[in-house]
């Protein structure tokens, strides 16, 4: 019985200096939230050009920066489940579907000149 105590003590202690450990490096979900932003980039980049065409072109641009845009998602997401600093980001994604891009557009500049400072603090 005291060699299955000893096991155990000695497993949660690995499982929890490996949770702890997990959270150090370059920051908690900084490296995804940077990967979230370089699609946010890209998607506001396609929505600028798209206000320069108009009629069906137009549509079809601003229909392909919601989808870069929503690609950003899965990235988001893993940054604010590894830190809750980012969930601005993932929220903010996620509007997208019912708010314009446009207006999204400066919240989403801001978080992501933050994920991409060297020192990604909110």
């Amino acid at each position: 019985m005291a060699r299955l105590s000893a096991r155990v003590g000695i497993c949660a202690a690995l499982l929890l200096s490996g949770s702890l450990l997990a959270g150090c490096g370059t920051g908690g979900g900084v490296a995804e939230a940077r990967h979230a932003c370089q699609y946010v980039t890209k998607a506001l980049k396609q929505a600028r050009a798209a206000q320069d065409l108009s009629g069906s072109s137009q549509v079809a641009l601003e229909n392909q920066a919601v989808a870069t845009l929503l690609r950003a998602t899965p990235y988001a997401a893993r940054a604010t489940t590894a830190d809750g600093q980012w969930n601005g980001l993932q929220t903010t994604i996620g509007e997208a579907q019912r708010v314009p891009i446009s207006d999204l557009a400066p919240s989403l500049r801001r978080i992501c000149q933050v994920a991409n400072s060297p020192s990604p603090y909110l």
